[in-house]
């Protein structure tokens, strides 16, 4: 690798760890794995991340940075509360279809390892969960049943990007947006009177 700037460098360390990561699992990844990748020495790796440990994490952190930016991009240029959750839905799934190493970093079997790994990706959800509940409109419910069903359109999301990503080929961005949004949407406005409160 070129000598590079410090912070070029760590982005390129950090993609390359991405790439080993995503296609070996985190136990079976070596420092030496993501050296080679990257095409730097292996002093030079550490140089920016001490550990196999500390690279996961930081990646982690970077992914969730991520994604929760395009997240909440893609909501905040909604018109309509029917185009945010649309919108939100295509920007998650855009991500996963357009990124599936970093997708399947955050909800691979890495983040179940470690309890510090797990608190990083529950944290990213609990932040988009928050971004949700202050969208639900539903009259008279509660900040706590707004939260619940926030983290309920988090996991919908999550379950149905890795069923997406682990191999639904018949499915395109657009249909898989139009799918989940329509059950999201009539979910949320079908409930009952007086159920939510």
């Amino acid at each position: 690798m070129p000598r590079l700037p410090a912070a070029e460098r760590k982005a390129a360390l950090v993609d390359a760890a991405i790439v080993v990561f995503a296609a070996e699992g985190y136990q079976a990844s070596t420092m030496d794995a993501v050296a080679a990748e990257a095409g730097v020495t292996k002093p030079v790796l550490y140089q920016h991340f001490p550990s196999k440990h500390e690279l996961f994490l930081h990646l982690l952190s970077d992914v969730a940075d991520r994604m929760r930016s395009v997240v909440v991009e893609a909501v905040s240029a909604a018109a309509t509360p029917y185009e945010q959750v649309q919108f939100g839905f295509r920007a998650y799934f855009d991500f996963v279809s357009s990124h599936p190493d970093q997708f399947r970093l955050l909800f691979g079997e890495g983040v179940r390892i470690d309890d510090t790994f797990s608190r990083e990706v529950h944290q990213l959800e609990r932040e988009i969960a928050a971004v949700i509940a202050d969208l639900i409109t539903i009259d008279g419910a509660s900040p706590l049943a707004r939260m619940t069903l926030a983290h309920g359109i988090v996991g919908l999301a999550e379950a149905t990007g890795r069923y997406w990503a682990l191999g639904a080929d018949g499915l395109d961005l657009d249909t898989m947006t139009v799918l989940v949004t329509e059950l999201a949407w009539r979910g949320l406005r079908g409930r009952r009177e007086g159920v939510i409160d």
